[in-house]
């Protein structure tokens, strides 16, 4: 080889360079989801039924089952959160919902937090989940728990552990979806 063939490459001047345009920033808003959002929040969630093992569900979930579960987090005055684009296109959901029936679990929720593909990485986890800790701690919420599938969902567990949650437990192989076995992690977070 040459020796001219190591040397480094020769840039232009700063003023002849071609200027990048500047990213524009992610914007979005956050606010409490309403009935009329409820067929964006299904075909977002739907995505993942269909395409990854962050959810467990097998089956895609219907426009009446979604009206049925928030209703339900409505009645018992849990938050339930959008994000939202400046021209109003949801982007994310975030909601609590009941760890158990009885009543003795009350200020206990299990939480979730779905984006939209083209949504992810960008923040928007971050803001929704901590928006849904204000709400919680405001509704009368003393822990939080969320259940996360073992396999495919590390930025899950990561945004969970930046928030305080703490890995309280393990059940391995107790799902099967996409012909293969799955676990879960629990993780835990004490409001105070």
């Amino acid at each position: 080889m040459l020796e001219e063939e190591y040397q480094p490459r020769r840039r232009l001047p700063p003023a002849l360079r071609k200027r990048e345009e500047p990213e524009r920033g992610f914007e979005y808003s956050l606010r409490d989801a309403t009935a009329a959002d409820l067929p964006y929040i299904r075909e977002i969630y739907n995505h993942y039924v269909a395409n990854t093992v962050v959810t467990l569900d097998e089956d895609a979930m219907t426009l009446r089952e979604w009206r049925s579960k928030f209703a339900w987090t409505q009645k018992l005055n849990y938050p339930f959160l959008v994000a939202v684009s400046p021209i109003d296109t949801i982007l994310g959901f975030a909601y609590v919902s009941p760890w158990r029936q009885k009543a003795a679990y009350r200020r206990t929720v299990e939480i979730s937090i779905y984006l939209g593909p083209a949504a992810t990485g960008k923040g928007l986890g971050s803001a929704l989940l901590g928006e849904l800790i204000v709400r919680a701690k405001a509704a009368g919420i003393k822990e939080m728990l969320s259940v996360i599938a073992d396999q495919g969902a590390e930025a899950s567990l990561r945004l969970h552990q930046r928030f305080g949650f703490k890995e309280v437990g393990r059940l391995g192989r107790v799902g099967f979806k996409f012909g293969h076995w799955l676990g879960t992690v629990l993780l835990q977070k004490s409001i105070k």
